[in-house]
């Protein structure tokens, strides 16, 4: 994300590795309107502390809405909400989260599609643009 994206959610998210084991780690979550940051947290005190202030490394993962495909399969277990985004190439990420207040899966769908749906208008007025700009070269020929 090359200028500083507008941030519409900052919380925790728990994210499962892709390792033998599949085992879900803490990150905070940055929800842009370019996509979704993680960053892993350093040191983690095995407390569910949601306090911001918590040691988070300044490398993060982005996953970018150009790149994302869908969020879903939704699962409700034990107070936790289970949900998968599937990115263009197929590649398969598992996220979960309280079920309290707003889950992150509606959140990250909604911006999902917010974005997906600026990108359509945008290459509708830019056809719109070129087509009208070649259909008046021709007619000032004419004259």
């Amino acid at each position: 994300m090359s200028l500083p994206a507008k941030v519409m959610r900052d919380g925790l998210l728990e994210k499962r590795s892709s390792g033998l084991l599949q085992l879900w780690k803490k990150k905070r979550c940055l929800l842009t309107e370019e996509g979704l940051r993680l960053h892993n947290c350093k040191g983690s005190s095995g407390g569910r502390s949601d306090a911001p202030s918590s040691a988070w490394s300044s490398k993060a993962k982005e996953l970018r809405f150009e790149r994302m495909a869908t969020v879903d399969c939704v699962e409700y277990k034990r107070g936790l909400v289970y949900f998968t985004v599937v990115m263009v190439t197929g590649q398969e990420i598992d996220f979960r989260c309280p079920q309290e207040g707003t889950a992150w899966n509606a959140e990250i769908a909604l911006a999902l599609v917010r974005y997906k749906n600026l990108q359509a208008v945008q290459i509708g007025r830019n056809r719109h643009l070129s087509s009208a700009h070649l259909g008046s070269t021709g007619d000032e020929e004419e004259l």
